[in-house]
């Protein structure tokens, strides 16, 4: 018999849920969105309401964004474990709090079903020491300032969609609110582009992506702004919405581009720095056999889409593919794994 997994996706404000059946492969039997205003006991309380005519799962499986320089595997959750994800929050201040909340309420409310981590750093975990070293003095280095990477999971997603198609030079772009640009040679990641936190690389909704950091001591020097202020800037006013004090929604700087400015050019600017990226990342493959877009943008937004190609064409034999990000199917995959090996846990 499968495993039953229900697969929690965390963000600032919603939580997204499905319960799978794992046999080998896992299949959606419902799913959904719950706000998480109203706290974390809410949306279990809803939880249980929206799957009250389901078959009790046997495993929860919870995406982490970043698990911290001592969780570099997927792993069933326990004290020690809970103890790292809150020195992670550090790392993560935009998503670390609200999936830690999550668990901690599961944990509560089902005590005796096992609750497995899943984190997005952990495809990139084996990155080459050219990748994963940032150019700052090498003391910094032993408190877990490296590149990270994010979005593994839909990574992971997109090479088990691909399967024995998976090229040895293959390049994932997942655009969304979001956006990274990951550089996988023969199934591994070698380079991407976000980097300690989720806040570098690509332009992105609401962040800025990768910037001069003398910007940030110049804001910091000149006018004044703490250092809450200067984090609310990064991750929540910049970006396509600072760009064009619109809106960090494609869809709606789609619609407002003819005749605004502004918004133009932060459609502009969001399409120039993911083709940037995507050269970066060919420039490390020595080439590219395939490019994946993937993501709410990547996948839906035709203009994009387009974009890329023409922005991009002067690689040799350039081959795109649209693929959804299925990052939910993985999160249930390794929770049957983990939660069926028998308490199996990873060593810091």
């Amino acid at each position: 018999m499968g495993a039953l997994i229900l697969a929690l996706n965390s963000g600032s404000s919603t939580v997204k849920y499905g319960l799978y059946a794992v046999d080998p492969e896992p299949a959606l039997l419902i799913g959904g969105t719950i706000e998480t205003a109203d706290g974390h006991v809410s949306v279990l309380d809803a939880l249980d309401a929206a799957l009250r005519d389901s078959p009790a799962p046997t495993a929860i499986g919870h995406r982490i964004v970043h698990g911290g320089p001592h969780r570099t595997a997927h792993c069933l959750i326990d004290d020690a474990v809970t103890a790292d994800l809150v020195a992670a929050c550090a790392f993560a201040p935009l998503h670390g709090p609200a999936a830690l909340a999550l668990i901690e309420a599961a944990r509560a409310r089902y005590p005796g079903l096992p609750q497995v981590a899943c984190f997005d750093t952990a495809f990139h975990a084996d990155l080459p020491d050219v990748a994963q070293v940032l150019p700052i003095p090498r003391r910094y280095r032993a408190s877990g300032v490296r590149r990270y990477g994010f979005h593994g999971l839909s990574c992971e997603s997109i090479l088990a969609q691909l399967g024995d198609g998976v090229p040895s030079r293959l390049v994932i772009a997942h655009l969304g609110n979001g956006a990274s640009v990951t550089a996988v040679r023969d199934g591994r990641s070698v380079d991407t582009s976000m980097g300690l936190t989720p806040s570098g690389g690509v332009t992105m909704a609401t962040r800025t992506g990768d910037i001069d950091p003398g910007i940030l001591l110049y804001l910091l020097r000149e006018t004044g702004l703490e250092a809450d202020e200067l984090a609310t800037m990064i991750d929540h006013d910049s970006g396509m919405a600072g760009i064009s004090g619109l809106s960090g929604d494609m869809r709606v700087l789609r619609a407002a581009a003819g005749s605004n400015p502004d918004a133009d050019l932060a459609i502009r600017m969001f399409e120039r720095s993911v083709c940037k990226q995507i050269a970066a990342m060919a420039a490390t493959l020595g080439g590219l056999d395939l490019l994946v877009l993937t993501g709410g943008i990547g996948e839906h937004d035709r203009a994009t889409q387009q974009a890329i190609g023409t922005g991009l064409a002067w690689l040799p034999g350039l081959a795109i593919r649209i693929v959804a990000s299925r990052e939910d199917d993985e999160i249930a995959r390794h929770a049957a794994r983990l939660s069926q090996a028998g308490g199996v846990r990873p060593s810091r």
